[in-house]
């Protein structure tokens, strides 16, 4: 079905209102950052065992992504189903665990039923709650505040800021658990090793580079033959090295315009007389991220690598990290 300009144009102005309103109810949560959130950050630190986050319904799906996003942040997590719990599941929580419960009401019935069995485990509960004087709220051991004063939906019925509060509120506490456990990139990689950030932060450069067939030429080589192995090469780039295996330089189709224009019988020169002898190198054994980020500083496509007497042994290329 297609829609007329008029009913594009509210359709349009509806979406804006939407996002209007959900940044209005996350914005309203940083007015509740107390001495509650952190009472609750403490909680979590101390917890010698897992944060079991539960909820029901669209707060548990929210429970879900949050515990998912604490285990890959340092803070060993998981989801369990209230419903569940009451049978059987909740053999997953041990002593050591804490509890955190996400209710809009505060008044969830298969919550506050498995609350009298938390409290029998002597967990501490962590609630993320519409009302804290609800039920739940009155039974936990702390709670926050992430109540809304109306949905995005136009019957105020549909849970939508209700659940972007709880998901911004869960976000920032694991946030803040990050900064306490000065928690790094390369920990983040060690939880994310299939991704490809964890494979930029946890390879090196020597298991990325390319060392078969690589464009090397000596100093005295003409340009003429070096072209030829250039492209060869398939690199873009031409690497000189002298007799002993020191780099003496590199040529780029740069320095090969540059040579065109002030040479003449530029093939018969030798490559030394266009090579750039300064060239940006980087280290075998240094990670993938660290190549990425100077060719990237740099505006350069590829590194020449070296090893620890300086030898060439490879070349790393940006765009095969993409």
């Amino acid at each position: 079905m297609a829609f007329v300009d008029d009913k594009k144009q509210t359709i349009a102005q509806e979406a804006k209102e939407v996002f209007l309103l959900q940044s209005q109810a996350i914005a309203a949560l940083a007015d509740r950052i107390n001495g509650n959130y952190s009472r609750v950050v403490d909680l979590l630190l101390s917890t010698r065992g897992h944060v079991v986050v539960s909820g029901m319904g669209k707060s548990g799906l929210i429970a879900q992504k949050l515990a998912a996003t604490f285990a890959s942040t340092g803070t060993p997590s998981f989801f369990i189903h209230p419903a569940d719990a009451l049978h059987g599941d909740l053999g997953m929580v041990t002593p050591k665990d804490t509890v955190m419960l996400i209710s809009h009401s505060g008044e969830t019935d298969e919550i506050k039923r498995l609350m009298p069995h938390l409290q029998r485990l002597d967990v501490p509960i962590i609630g993320l709650l519409g009302k804290e004087s609800s039920s739940i709220g009155r039974m936990v051991t702390a709670s926050l505040d992430i109540s809304v004063d109306r949905e995005a939906c136009p019957h105020n019925l549909a849970p939508t800021n209700s659940t972007l509060a709880a998901l911004a509120m869960g976000d920032a506490l694991a946030v803040s658990l990050m900064r306490a456990r000065d928690f790094q990139p390369t920990d983040f990689a060690r939880f994310h090793p299939g991704g490809s950030l964890g494979r930029r932060l946890l390879t090196r450069v020597k298991d990325a580079m390319h060392s078969q067939r690589l464009p090397i030429v000596d100093p005295e080589r003409s340009i003429g033959e070096s072209l030829l192995i250039m492209t060869q090469g398939q690199r873009g780039v031409l690497i000189v090295v002298r007799p002993d295996g020191q780099l003496a330089g590199i040529v780029t189709d740069g320095d090969l315009r540059r040579g065109m224009q002030r040479l003449p019988n530029l093939l018969d020169q030798p490559v030394k007389t266009i090579m750039s002898t300064s060239p940006v190198t980087i280290h075998q054994d240094a990670m993938l991220a660290e190549a990425e980020e100077r060719m990237i500083r740099l505006k350069l496509s590829a590194l020449t690598v070296v090893d620890d007497s300086g030898k060439v042994c490879g070349i790393v290329e940006i765009f095969n990290q993409r």
